[in-house]
């Protein structure tokens, strides 16, 4: 699919909305790093079975780009940002080459003006690996558009809810909304010394995203820092903001786990989620 046409009629049942753990730096490229991330591969490839159909565009929040204010990419046709260091030399050479959408930029553009939201448009801006490596997994072919969305500075859990409300309109459009970030993001605190405070974090995000109602469930999120291991999970927390783009652009949905794992690289927990209309 190249068309840059985004309609505003619906085109079958909503969409669900993802948020997924994207895995670390350029993996889909680089043969030695699949046995680790088999279970994610598999978890990513099946996201097209989950939808049931082509979706027209797809909205990606990534944890790898912020802005002052809510940045959408409006490019054509983006370049790549290899924004990650010490990897094979053929890692910087990568091209997932799925066109970009100004007509679906603009209509985020819109909804978030509509919502009082600041919102900027950047015509230059490429593909972090935030969204090309999930992509890889998922849509191989990179035959469907995609257009990228940056969180914004200051990190307000609030904000982010907020900008998914904003967008929530998107998946009666035939746009499917993906939040990529990681459950789990402390590059100091990995493998086995990580297997207590990344299980004791996940435990409470399935609890939160599978246990309680709508209404708790944004509140347990806009508190996220009150969770068991919050800060040694997230030191910093724009791999968590994603998630609160994902709900609060399915707030009233059903969650459902669609990945996950306990002894990720040797000791992590880590978990993928999608909100569902049903």
């Amino acid at each position: 699919m190249t068309t840059n046409t985004i309609s505003t009629s619906t085109s079958g049942s909503r969409l669900p909305v993802y948020f997924i753990s994207h895995g670390g730096g350029p993996w889909p490229w680089m043969p030695e790093m699949h046995d680790y991330y088999a279970q994610l591969a598999a978890s990513l490839a099946d996201i097209p079975r989950q939808i049931g159909r082509t979706p027209r565009a797809i909205l990606m929040v990534s944890a790898h780009w912020e802005a002052d204010s809510f940045t959408v990419q409006s490019t054509p046709q983006p370049g790549m940002i290899y924004d990650y260091g010490g990897f094979p030399a053929h890692t910087y050479q990568i091209h997932y080459r799925s066109p970009g959408s100004p007509a679906l930029a603009e209509r985020v553009a819109g909804l978030l003006a509509q919502a009082g939201i600041a919102v900027q448009q950047d015509a230059e801006r490429g593909y972090d690996h935030g969204m090309f490596s999930p992509m890889a997994a998922i849509y191989p072919e990179a035959h469907v558009p995609v257009v990228q969305l940056s969180l914004r500075r200051g990190l307000d859990p609030a904000e982010h809810l907020a900008l998914g409300r904003a967008l929530a309109a998107l998946r009666d459009e035939d746009v499917l909304i993906i939040g990529s970030g990681l459950s789990y993001h402390n590059l100091r605190a990995f493998g086995p010394q990580a297997k207590v405070p990344s299980k004791a974090f996940d435990d409470w995000l399935a609890e939160t995203m599978l246990q309680v109602d709508s209404a708790s469930r944004s509140q347990r999120l806009l508190d996220w820092e009150d969770a068991p291991a919050a800060r040694i999970a997230h030191p910093r927390e724009e791999h968590l903001l994603p998630l609160m783009v994902a709900v609060g652009a399915a707030e009233a949905d059903r969650a459902v786990r669609i990945y996950h794992e306990e002894a990720f690289m040797g000791g992590l927990s880590v978990s993928s989620y999608r909100l569902d209309a049903a």
